[in-house]
């Protein structure tokens, strides 16, 4: 098993929406108002309106990520992307990250499992893989590599 590189994904997002606390943690969700990707072959779009990440901040500092939304290629074909995982800071990165300060990605932990899913006949393969993401969160970005687990 390996990884290989698949897309490259930019989205640009609004400031979180506070949900309060549940029973399960402090739940917010961060819309997705825009953004871009690039990928292999040549692939590359934008991101389509109407995406966000519902987020769950847990006891013990951990941020689960579950998030929905969708991909547009330059060719008009549509992908879904399914994306779960976790984002974890200390408090002090956490806190840097959301006043917009640039903090490198080896001083957090950010991945995703991905789950592609498309009607589009030339990239039905989508349908058919698992991704793995590493991720980089500023202020108003969400850098997203993703690779293809072969």
């Amino acid at each position: 098993m390996h990884l290989e590189p698949l897309l490259a994904i930019v989205v640009r997002v609004d400031p979180p929406v506070d949900l309060g606390t549940q029973p399960v943690g402090a739940r917010r969700v961060i819309p997705f108002v825009g953004g871009t990707f690039t990928g292999r072959d040549g692939l590359s779009g934008t991101i389509a309106p109407g995406g966000a990440d519902w987020q769950t901040l847990r006891d013990d500092g951990v941020l689960d990520i579950g998030a929905h939304y969708a991909l547009r290629t330059d060719d008009g074909e549509a992908i879904e992307v399914l994306s779960t995982g976790v984002r974890d800071a200390t408090p002090e990165v956490a806190a840097r990250i959301a006043a917009g300060e640039p903090v490198d990605p080896s001083e957090y932990y950010f991945r995703t499992h991905i789950r592609l899913s498309t009607a589009a006949p030339r990239l039905a393969w989508m349908n058919r893989i698992i991704a793995v993401s590493n991720g980089r969160r500023e202020q108003s970005l969400v850098h997203i590599d993703v690779h293809e687990v072969r």
